[in-house]
């Protein structure tokens, strides 16, 4: 089923004297799906108009498209709107000019990708409901919060074990699995930093590093931003 259609939020940029008209991206820096969404436009070179969004006073912008209000969300030039952040990941694949890039992030056995889905939907719908209770024990307290850290575990067991054959999850060449999932791993590493570092999963760690401290992470994806306003410009990006 095709996305349903809202009005028009799309902005001008002039290239020389063309001007290009880009897509419009609600965002939030923190959140682990605005990050895989931001990182994959970025490796991907499709470029939105970003605009920033503070999640407890959400813009009018954002209200205003009615339904569910969360972040990341993208209305494409033609008013169609993408509110999940793999539906703007397979967006920006279709759109993306880097064919050379596309192969490896999304190769065209219909095979791979099934297993790349199964990976992120086990991230998504398993591995996510350990970490919100995790991040957020004391939220939760029917159990301790190593209790929550030692259910999200198991995923890094499998994370690790896979990792210790390989340089990414499907082979040497980062693929669209790794960029999905690691935003995630870093929030889990985030709750007790000490704990992860001291950990023995040796394999993520040296994973999830090649994404953190790669420069298109920290100069492209993760810079602050000012959150956007009313009747200004987003910001180009990538």
């Amino acid at each position: 089923m095709s996305a349903p259609y809202y009005h028009r939020v799309s902005v001008f940029i002039f290239c020389g004297e063309t001007p290009l008209l880009l897509p419009v991206l609600y965002s939030f820096r923190r959140c682990p799906y605005a990050i895989r969404a931001r990182y994959v436009l970025a490796q991907l070179d499709v470029k939105v108009s970003l605009r920033e969004v503070v999640l407890k006073s959400k813009p009018e912008a954002l209200l205003a498209l009615g339904s569910r209000s969360t972040v990341p969300q993208l209305i494409d030039t033609d008013g169609q709107r993408y509110p999940e952040s793999m539906d703007i990941i397979y967006w920006a694949l279709e759109r993306t000019q880097r064919s050379d890039l596309k192969t490896f992030i999304w190769p065209a056995s219909l095979q791979q990708q099934y297993k790349i889905r199964v990976w992120i939907t086990y991230n998504d719908q398993v591995f996510k409901y350990w970490l919100d209770r995790y991040k957020y024990a004391d939220r939760h307290p029917e159990f301790s919060e190593s209790y929550y850290r030692d259910k999200g575990c198991i995923f890094l067991q499998r994370l690790n074990k896979r990792l210790s054959q390989r340089r990414y999850l499907f082979g040497e060449e980062m693929s669209l699995v790794d960029m999905a999932l690691f935003p995630f791993i870093r929030q889990f590493a985030g709750v007790d930093r000490a704990w992860f570092d001291a950990s023995s999963y040796e394999n993520v760690k040296a994973w999830l590093e090649s994404f953190t401290e790669s420069s298109l992470f920290k100069e492209v994806v993760m810079p602050k931003l000012p959150p956007w306003e009313e009747g200004c410009e987003g910001i180009v990006f990538p």
